[in-house]
């Protein structure tokens, strides 16, 4: 199982917010590359990156700190928030980020999420965030009437190949990821499930990887300390061999 190291991004600095809440924000670091040195460092190959002023404003708003991770890093990045037109796409592709993840825009425009999945192809994730089941948009404000499991289902039947599956209320919570939303995800063939939000320890990771969980994100456990990343990193490979 692949492990994806966060950085969420507001104002050019490393943030977290506690459930989506911009009002709950906790600032971690004025630095995303040494953050990011630091995670490469335990031999993570991989960095999940949000730009939650993107989300909120429909815009790259932190384009240029994801060139910067993406050259100097060393890590394959992955990015999200607020990427709603083709030209949002390009300008992250065209940096050199390994695969952009396509939100609200999945669910209020279907057809364009098929168009863009059919051009780029595994270059095109979606991120499925739900609340109580249901899928959330427009930064986690709006919740919609789209059941999570069932909208997977046809993200996979349209040639999507990887779904970041975000339950916000455990997002920040320290409370623990939702195993039983990923199990039931993990029987969809032929689609690489992401977990997110919640995954606080070693544990949990073996559980998600035991299921057949192709990546998970750690997001807060590794600013508090909760999950070791390179202790994390040896213990996949080790179950990978």
């Amino acid at each position: 199982m692949r492990i994806f190291p966060a950085i969420d991004l507001r104002n050019s600095k490393v943030v977290r917010l506690f459930q989506g809440d911009y009002d709950k924000m906790t600032v971690y670091s004025e630095n995303p590359l040494e953050i990011a040195h630091g995670f490469a460092k335990t031999g993570a190959r991989d960095l999940h990156v949000v730009d939650l002023d993107g989300a909120l404003e429909g815009e790259p708003v932190n384009l240029n700190v994801v060139k910067e991770l993406v050259e100097n890093s060393g890590l394959d990045v992955q990015i999200g928030g607020g990427i709603r037109t083709q030209k949002r796409i390009e300008d992250y592709l065209n940096i050199g980020v390994k695969r952009v993840i396509l939100g609200t825009v999945a669910v209020e425009n279907f057809d364009f999420t098929a168009k863009m999945t059919e051009y780029y192809k595994e270059k095109i994730a979606v991120g499925v965030d739900t609340k109580d089941g249901f899928v959330a948009t427009r930064g986690w404000k709006n919740v919609t009437d789209v059941e999570g499991v069932e909208f997977s289902r046809k993200l996979c039947d349209i040639g999507v190949k990887t779904i970041i599956c975000t339950d916000i209320s455990r997002d920040g919570a320290q409370i623990g990821t939702n195993l039983q939303l990923y199990r039931q995800l993990s029987q969809i063939s032929g689609l690489n499930i992401v977990a997110s939000g919640g995954v606080g320890s070693t544990d949990e990771l073996e559980a998600l990887n035991d299921m057949g969980v192709w990546g998970a994100i750690i997001g807060k456990a590794l600013y508090t300390g909760d999950i070791d990343l390179a202790s994390a990193v040896s213990v996949m490979k080790e179950r990978s061999r």
